[in-house]
């Protein structure tokens, strides 16, 4: 009784937002994408199992899921391993390649729903945004001007930093890492990925005129994690922008 009148309060307040109410169609786009990580994680359960159980009887493989096929080849030529072992990794190589053929199904689910997506496909002209993420964010943020400016976005994404200001005076910690995890993961893992290529043709001593010369600055004085979020942060402004202008990336120019 006491949360009900709570929410009645809420609601009757003017600044309270509200969060849009998906349509059928899009929670069932939704969960593919849940469902694909759910089979992803089965996937690497299974190869973790396989490598483990093997090396037990002294067979080692490498790291990866590319491994695995070569893995089970020197796993069917061990002549010292007991029969009901070899059965028994099979019958895990079996159930692998059965989710592997499930993830390949929803992979093509996946390309078919961004390429029918004009948003989708706006969002993946953004370095470091491929198809994955530009569908989870057109699916978890059907509108995007619920969000006052490109800052709300990021905190609501939990890439801001936590405040702890008082008395007047500014005290920023680290992310707060609230909001959705999915979300937030994605966008760290395309910033790190775009530094790496960044990182990658500086070594080899190759300039390239796309490269942002605010993320090359930042990479001169800062260690290369927070360089990662602090471009994940900028991603997530881009991307609220983009979505309510539905104009096209504009690559940043040098000074």
């Amino acid at each position: 009784m006491i949360d009900a009148e709570a929410i009645c309060e809420a609601m009757s307040r003017p600044g309270m937002r509200f969060v849009p109410i998906k349509s059928r169609e899009e929670q069932a786009a939704l969960m593919l994408l849940k469902v694909r990580d759910l089979l992803t994680k089965q996937s690497t359960m299974l190869s973790n199992a396989i490598r483990g159980h093997a090396a037990e009887f002294g067979v080692i493989g490498a790291k990866g899921p590319q491994k695995i096929k070569e893995l089970l080849e020197r796993i069917a030529g061990e002549a010292n391993m007991p029969e009901p072992a070899r059965e028994l990794l099979n019958d895990l190589a079996s159930q692998l390649a059965a989710v592997e053929v499930r993830l390949a199904a929803l992979e093509a689910k996946l390309m078919a729903h961004h390429k029918a997506d004009p948003r989708s496909q706006l969002l993946a002209t953004i370095p470091g945004v491929g198809p994955v993420t530009a569908v989870n964010i057109t699916l978890k943020v059907p509108d995007a001007t619920v969000f006052r400016s490109g800052r709300h976005f990021a905190a609501w994404l939990g890439i801001t930093p936590r405040e702890h200001s008082t008395a007047g005076r500014q005290r920023l910690g680290k992310i707060s890492r609230e909001g959705d995890e999915g979300l937030r993961r994605l966008l760290v893992l395309g910033a790190t990925a775009v530094i790496q290529q960044v990182e990658r043709r500086r070594k080899a001593k190759k300039t390239s005129g796309n490269d942002s010369p605010w993320l090359l600055q930042l990479l001169a004085r800062k260690p290369r994690k927070l360089a990662a979020i602090a471009l994940a942060n900028k991603m997530a402004r881009t991307i609220r922008a983009m979505l309510v202008s539905g104009e096209l990336y504009r690559r940043p120019q040098a000074a």
